[in-house]
């Protein structure tokens, strides 16, 4: 770990969630599970999380069908793409379906793990200021430790960057 990453690890460090934290997370197959969040981070090498701020609008659905489509090339890298959104199970599993989605997704109804990542918060929506969530990714290794933070990024283009930045 260089300079760069250990301060920015220790700003970051925060977010991260306890071990205990449980999550409900739709699967790819559109079943829920309730884990450990640190038993679905755990489960690869490395784990790309990405927070948005709502199932099936524009430039989520836009981010949502990249991540799914390029899940096999992050795969290959040893990383599992995972969304975060406050929306429910069955909103995920409409959005699932609807997109031909691949990925798994997390409900996050009350916020906690926006909050704990820092991914909701005051951000600036056509020059008011607003209490939303904040479009976001984090890659955490296996020990839970952020190796990468990207936030306020949009939605176009924003899976190529982060392809490139990780050479997957």
């Amino acid at each position: 770990m260089d300079d760069f990453q250990r301060r920015l690890f220790h700003e970051i460090s925060f977010y991260v969630p306890t071990q205990t934290m449980k999550v409900t997370i739709t699967n790819s197959d559109q079943t829920s599970d309730q884990k450990n969040f640190a038993d679905i981070v755990s489960q690869s090498d490395k784990t790309l999380l990405y927070f948005y701020p709502k199932d099936d609008t524009p430039g989520c659905t836009l981010e949502a069908t990249d991540f799914s489509g390029h899940a096999d090339a992050f795969a290959k890298a040893g990383i599992q793409v995972i969304g975060v959104s406050r929306d429910g199970h069955e909103s995920h599993c409409a959005f699932m379906q609807k997109h031909k989605l691949t990925i798994p997704l997390i409900v996050d109804e009350d916020l906690t793990l926006h909050k704990k990542f820092g991914a909701y918060g005051e951000k600036n929506n056509y020059g008011k200021m607003v209490e939303w969530v904040i479009r976001s990714t984090f890659l955490l290794d296996k020990k839970w430790d952020v190796m990468q933070e990207r936030k306020n990024v949009k939605a176009t283009w924003h899976v190529a960057r982060i392809m490139k930045e990780l050479w997957v």
